[in-house]
């Protein structure tokens, strides 16, 4: 049963925003009516996370948008678990399409990040997808399933991870999958987890949706059993951000 599972949002905010505008958007989600029931999560660029956390009301937690595999070293540009808690915040998404395909990271790679982010204490937000010609191959699931594996092999503790499905033809393009087609490939990455995890991470892992979610899509997504709540890009950034929120309500 979904019900079992809190209900999970994050905004994504990737390289945008300065001080003043991210000031009005954190002041809009301060003062917003937010479910008790929802668990939100904002995901600053790096520079401003420190100032989300400060700024930010506590029920909302702050993520980080991507991090390294090691604590410290001589990783110019790169940022550490420790130093991403030591901001205050207590998430960080990984995998995400844009680091994938843009600056080249490896399943492997991935999988060594989500590792060392659990070992330091850090939820960790899983981003899997499949390209439009994979998708017009037919080998969506075969895709998200490897990916899935390279996750699965570096968790020993799930309650700190949740699975983002993020079709990469749906970010940032205005196409959303269809409700069904978002619940399909939820309901079979839950079958994997069953399979090559167990019944309980199956039943208790949160598997959210990320594409061009809006307002005006939210709601039939977020009907979906096997749609635990969403991580927004364009919208996390827009007052919208709020209804998609309440979009179980």
């Amino acid at each position: 049963m979904a019900s079992c599972r809190k209900f999970f949002v994050g905004g994504n905010w990737k390289m945008n925003g300065r001080k003043n505008c991210l000031g009005e958007l954190i002041c809009i989600l301060n003062s917003a009516k937010l479910p008790a029931d929802v668990e939100v999560v904002c995901a600053p660029p790096s520079a401003y996370i420190d100032f989300t956390r400060q700024n930010l009301i506590p029920k909302i937690a702050v993520a980080a948008q991507n991090c390294y595999k090691a604590p410290n070293g001589a990783f110019t540009g790169e940022i550490s678990p420790g130093m991403i808690i030591d901001l205050g915040a207590t998430w960080v998404i990984l995998g995400h399409s844009e680091r994938r395909h843009i600056f080249g990271e490896s399943d492997e790679l991935i999988g060594q990040k989500v590792a060392h982010a659990l070992t330091e204490g850090l939820g960790v937000i899983a981003c899997i997808g499949e390209k439009l010609d994979e998708r017009e191959a037919g080998i969506t699931e075969e895709v998200v399933f490897k990916q899935t594996n390279a996750i699965a092999a570096n968790v020993k503790d799930w309650s700190k991870v949740v699975l983002a499905y993020e079709p990469v033809w749906a970010i940032g393009t205005g196409k959303v999958a269809t409700p069904q087609q978002a619940q399909e490939i939820h309901e079979k990455l839950r079958g994997w987890l069953q399979c090559n995890v167990c019944e309980m991470v199956a039943k208790s892992t949160r598997i959210i949706y990320g594409g061009s979610v809006t307002g005006a899509t939210c709601r039939e997504l977020a009907s979906q059993p096997d749609v635990d709540g969403f991580l927004v890009g364009g919208a996390s950034l827009k007052p919208e951000f709020v209804d998609i929120i309440n979009a179980k309500q």
